[in-house]
């Protein structure tokens, strides 16, 4: 099945883009895809075999999903890979540029929604945190 690529510049330094992807205290804050939806909770085990999850819920009450999955490979600063509970991969590259940084995000699609829908709601989390990354 055909992959999605979806990608940002952060002005912001690697290692605060980083901690930011990567920390719980961090996620909870940008890790949704429109201002109806949050993050109340998630884990982070951020290693090679170490497991992750975000809980995402409509800010209702009315549904919410586990998004979860185990690292498949970590190189602080670079590359982060991993499968999600459903099987599907995802890889994001990690490139520094000078004082921005760019994050490409690579992910295998899922077949109950449609293709361009699934790219605009990843987009949207990534410019979440884009956001919150440049606001702190």
């Amino acid at each position: 099945m055909e992959k999605i690529t979806i990608k940002t510049t952060i002005n912001a330094p690697i290692e605060k883009v980083w901690v930011y992807w990567t920390e719980p205290e961090h996620i909870t804050n940008w890790n949704a895809a429109t201002d109806e939806w949050h993050c109340p909770s998630a884990n982070n085990d951020l290693r090679k075999g170490g497991t992750f999850t975000s809980r995402m819920e409509a800010k209702d009450g009315s549904m919410g999903f586990d998004f979860s999955g185990v690292y498949l490979d970590v190189v602080q600063g670079e590359l982060i890979a991993y499968d999600l509970d459903d099987g599907r991969n995802v890889k994001l590259n990690f490139v520094k540029e000078g004082n921005k940084t760019i994050i490409e995000e690579i992910f295998q699609p899922e077949s109950s929604n449609p293709l361009e829908m699934q790219r605009a709601g990843w987009q949207a989390i990534l410019d979440n945190f884009k956001k919150y990354v440049e606001s702190n």
